[in-house]
């Protein structure tokens, strides 16, 4: 995707003046990449290495000078680029700059929250981007049998038909797509660490199904006596919403950028559909949206054992923490002997 967006504003004649001037934009990509993934998967990391005595230090120390070694990485691209600086090519380059800064806040920025998604459980990954799937084919198939009327000028395929379509079935489809996923273990706990094992956890209270009675509200003949409803699925209308009415905006903004550079798709990485960009514009938008609303609310905001100890293990260093083990151990004594005296 960054590939795709780097090669956009390149041309040929300035980049062979420039032969260093593509290795900077990956220096920059490479430090942006270190920052974000740094930050989101700290604690996975630590939790990772917590059991090996050769890698835990090194690992710790990495995490804890995190921000500085980002910045001198930073800084030394900002000074390449200074001394870089060539007569007559000033403009391109300062063009290839800012170009560079915003392909890395647009993939960066918005890409990093799928990975917070991931750990915070497939399930808050995978629902929203099986629902911006649903919302396209929704689209596709109801803007062609009963498209008549344009929707915006930017994208003159799409038509008022085929949204609203598409946003009755997203919807619809959140509804009973959260109930399905939800149902599977693997798929809604936490990832701690980044191993690779199967998970097993306690689902929470949003995962615990909860029935009610169609008695009475159903005729007899009518199969189902009760229905079995998990609480996240409210919360699916949410996202269902957001897939059909704003995220398809995100491509709406695709598809104005590529005919303000007059280009037809953004790469050819996919045979027939163009680059991978093309495939995630929305994506992008989703991902920030379930992020920020798992993190508003449904992410329990309470003190627990598991957010101290990450606090610990993030911010002190080996001989801190093995100081803070003795004086704990030596308060639970004092408190154990005091009750049994």
């Amino acid at each position: 995707m960054a590939r795709e967006l780097f090669n956009l504003l390149r041309r040929t004649h300035e980049a062979k003046e420039l032969p260093g001037f593509r290795l900077l934009n990956w220096h920059f990509f490479f430090t942006a990449m270190v920052y974000v993934y740094g930050r989101f998967m700290s604690r996975q990391l630590v939790n990772t290495v917590s059991s090996d005595k050769v890698l835990y230090q090194p690992i710790s120390n990495l995490i804890k000078y995190h921000m500085l070694i980002c910045y001198c990485l930073y800084i030394t691209g900002f000074v390449w680029f200074i001394l870089t600086l060539k007569r007559k090519l000033y403009k391109y380059q300062f063009g290839q700059y800012a170009w560079t800064h915003m392909i890395l806040f647009v993939v960066f920025a918005q890409s990093s929250f799928t990975v917070g998604n991931i750990f915070e459980g497939i399930f808050w990954f995978l629902l929203p981007a099986l629902l911006i799937v649903i919302n396209d084919i929704g689209a596709y198939f109801c803007g062609f049998f009963f498209g008549r009327t344009p929707l915006i000028e930017v994208s003159p395929k799409k038509t008022w038909e085929g949204f609203i379509g598409a946003s009755v079935t997203t919807i619809i489809s959140a509804f009973l797509l959260a109930n399905l996923l939800g149902r599977f273990q693997w798929l809604t706990c936490q990832r701690k660490d980044l191993s690779t094992g199967w998970l097993s956890c306690d689902p929470g209270p949003m995962f615990k199904p909860k029935h009610y009675s169609l008695e009475g509200w159903m005729p007899s003949w009518f199969p189902w006596k009760e229905v079995s409803v998990l609480p996240v699925q409210k919360h699916a209308l949410a996202y269902g919403l957001f897939a059909s009415s704003i995220a398809p905006f995100g491509g709406f903004f695709a598809s104005g950028f590529k005919r303000a550079f007059k280009i037809k798709d953004f790469g050819d990485s996919i045979p027939g559909h163009g680059g991978i960009t093309d495939r995630m514009d929305c994506q992008m938008v989703m991902a920030v949206f379930s992020y920020i609303y798992y993190q508003s609310f449904i992410l329990s905001r309470s003190n627990s054992v598991e957010s101290f100890l990450d606090q610990i293990v993030r911010n002190l260093s080996f001989e801190e923490q093995l100081s803070l083990y003795q004086q704990l151990g030596e308060v639970l004594y004092s408190r154990g002997r005091d009750q049994l005296s």
